[in-house]
């Protein structure tokens, strides 16, 4: 078997260039070498590979190649073509068309909901059949590990719960508001600050907690308000809603989607809006595909209702 530690990459190029021209001269010319520094490799390989490898053609013209030479032709071209192709400087183009691959989405259902849609939209129109889209919880104490590994390649969310050590942008704000079901005893007129606590509400958490970011804001007014439900997705606020007489502060993207269900309103205390960002590990700054995706969102980002 041959050690492949003795070799070094130029005399395998070499190799290679000569099995095609199969003409000393021709080959040294390509690889810009003299004829006699090309004959040096052809008798080092000779000498590596135990085989003539290429002789002269009866003819005179030219050389024909043993059928050791002729068996490492096609492995030796293709292992080479992987190389190259891994020690490109630029990245191949990513092409949603041919492309098999699965993309990893961290994010919970809100922002999922917010800043992916227009690239589902896209895979779905115009995506080939061997790319994919896996959406998943976040899971707070496995993130930098799971990202570090290659397991999410993407994490959508609120800034202020993106890890520090990954690169990020922002896309989004989106204002919060209030909803409530249609036909509310409350009615529709505009919320103050003592009808606003005076209301039960619901907060999504993941946790099981009853103190959400909306009891922070009231704090600083000096305000509390009554929280009998929390929950652990935003898809489940809406139907709890419109069965109920609870009250929820969400975000108005997210609200736009229930407009049929439930009348919302502008609250009685000015809030941060919620800023949405992207975030991916460093070691993926080039990846292509994922510079494909997050290109997707941030194209469609500017369009979305706030």
């Amino acid at each position: 078997m041959l050690d492949i530690r003795g070799v070094d990459l130029p005399l395998l190029v070499s190799l290679d260039i000569l099995l095609e021209e199969k003409h000393v001269t021709r080959a040294a010319a390509r690889l810009h070498l003299s004829q006699p520094a090309m004959s040096a490799q052809l008798a080092r390989l000779r000498a590596l590979f135990d085989d003539a490898l290429l002789v002269p053609a009866d003819a005179g013209r030219g050389m024909l190649a043993t059928p050791r030479a002729l068996e490492l032709q096609s492995p030796l071209r293709a292992a080479l073509a992987m190389l190259g192709q891994a020690v490109r400087r630029d990245p191949p183009p990513f092409d949603p068309r041919t492309a098999e691959r699965t993309f990893h989405i961290a994010g919970n259902d809100n922002a999922v909901l917010m800043l992916m849609l227009g690239v589902v939209q896209q895979v779905a129109a115009s995506g080939g059949p061997q790319l994919k889209l896996a959406f998943r919880t976040p899971e707070t104490e496995h993130l930098a590990g799971q990202m570090e590994r290659g397991e999410i390649d993407l994490l959508v969310g609120g800034s202020r719960f993106i890890p520090a050590n990954l690169h990020s942008a922002p896309v989004l704000l989106v204002q919060h508001r209030m909803a409530q079901r249609k036909g509310h005893p409350r009615g529709t007129r505009p919320l103050d600050l003592d009808a606003y606590c005076a209301l039960r509400h619901i907060v999504v958490s993941t946790n099981g907690s009853f103190h959400a970011f909306m009891d922070d804001q009231l704090a600083q007014h000096g305000r509390t308000r009554s929280v009998p439900v929390a929950v652990a997705q935003y898809n489940l606020v809406p139907p709890m809603l419109a069965a109920t007489d609870l009250v929820c502060t969400l975000p108005s993207r997210f609200l736009d989607r229930f407009e049929g269900q439930l009348d919302t309103f502008d609250l009685p205390l000015a809030v941060p809006p919620l800023d949405l960002s992207l975030a991916w590990h460093p070691r993926s700054e080039q990846d292509s595909g994922l510079r494909w995706l997050r290109e997707q969102v941030l194209a469609a980002a500017p369009g979305m209702p706030q």
